[in-house]
């Protein structure tokens, strides 16, 4: 979720580190790193190697200054001068089609594709039903002695206005029109993972061929990393964050993307039990199948949507979806900490 910005901002802070590997003359590259804040509402980190440190500091600047307008496009509660965003088309609901960047076109025409493969379980059209638990999960977060849970009779009036049919796209005029006045978009299942993918297209695009990018979790490999070839190594978070192990796998990928669905991040307290903000459509209650779920595929647009479809579905319906699809697979663990993978998903564990 392209959640509010946080009241003290932090600005743009890039770490530069350089490592012992090299010292960036032509014949060698170095590591560099580089984290910022704010994008998102969350962090995002860059790792590359490049011959120089100016080198690198403008292929961070390129990450940051792409995102940064990918943000300001999906975001949901702020409007920002002389932009048509996601909270634009959102306020406009019922009234009038929104004309808007070919980036919100894109993104959308994407999660429409994603919610009909997925059978629905991934619909950015949740927004109404979503708005609802984010109120009672930030009012429960503020004040945790008086955490309560959404009416249900408030989640299913609102479910009435989550039919993605209604979501009218004009690819020619280049607008958006909800149909339904009480309808609102919510792109949290797809954004980050997308604009994602689409700054790492155009750092490839520019001639960057080493990167690692990773904005709040939704990892994309660009290459291979250094000058041995080797493949990049990404830890999967353990969802249980009270144990020792804090990764429960290391991959290895190469121009791939990874991106776990937990339920570890955005949850609230109501009576010791804790409620997350993966919503079933069909419950309209936090899913109950897992603690985490991680795709594995090509696609870091693709990648997000599905961890949170896949995380909605029964596993052996996630199961046979993901092996239907190409050049996809996933990582399951269940509420008894048990893990379970598609086929090929192991083949990229690091042994």
């Amino acid at each position: 979720m392209v959640k509010k910005s946080l009241a003290i901002l932090l600005t743009l802070a890039l770490v530069l580190q350089l490592s012992a590997c090299g010292t960036g003359s032509a014949n060698t590259k170095t590591r560099y790193e580089a984290q910022f804040l704010q994008l998102f509402d969350t962090e995002t980190e860059i790792v590359g190697y490049t011959e120089t440190k100016e080198e690198f500091t403008n292929f961070s600047n390129l990450i940051y200054n792409n995102l940064k307008v990918y943000h300001e496009l999906y975001d949901i509660y702020d409007t920002y001068p002389d932009i048509n965003n996601i909270k634009t088309i959102n306020d406009n609901a019922g009234k009038k089609p929104v004309k808007v960047d070919q980036k919100i076109i894109d993104l959308l025409l994407l999660a429409k594709q994603e919610d009909k493969a997925t059978g629905g379980a991934c619909n950015v059209a949740l927004g109404s039903v979503l708005s609802i638990w984010h109120k009672y999960r930030e009012a429960g977060i503020d004040d945790p002695d008086h955490a309560e849970l959404p009416p249900m009779s408030d989640l299913k009036a609102a479910a009435e206005h989550t039919d993605i049919n209604d979501v009218i796209i004009d690819e020619k005029a280049s607008t958006v029109y909800l149909s339904d006045p009480k309808m609102s978009l919510d792109v949290g299942a797809i954004a980050k993972g997308y604009a994602t993918e689409q700054v790492c297209q155009i750092a490839m695009k520019s001639g960057y061929n080493s990167g690692l990018i990773s904005v709040g979790g939704n990892v994309r490999a660009i290459g291979n990393k250094g000058v041995n070839n080797e493949q990049w190594n990404v830890g999967i978070q353990n969802p249980d964050l009270s144990s020792s192990q804090k990764s429960l796998n290391t991959v290895l990928l190469t121009n791939e993307a990874l991106v776990s669905s937990g339920i570890y991040e955005r949850y609230y307290t109501v009576n010791g039990k804790n409620y997350h903000h993966i919503i079933d459509q069909k419950t309209l209650m936090p899913s109950t199948y897992f603690k985490q779920v991680t795709i594995l595929c090509k696609d870091s647009g693709k990648a997000d949507a599905l961890s949170t479809a896949v995380f909605n579905m029964p596993f052996d319906q996630g199961l046979k979806f993901i092996e239907s699809q190409p050049d996809t697979d996933a990582m399951w663990v269940f509420p008894d900490g048990s893990i379970h993978y598609s086929k090929n998903f192991q083949n990229y564990i690091k042994k």
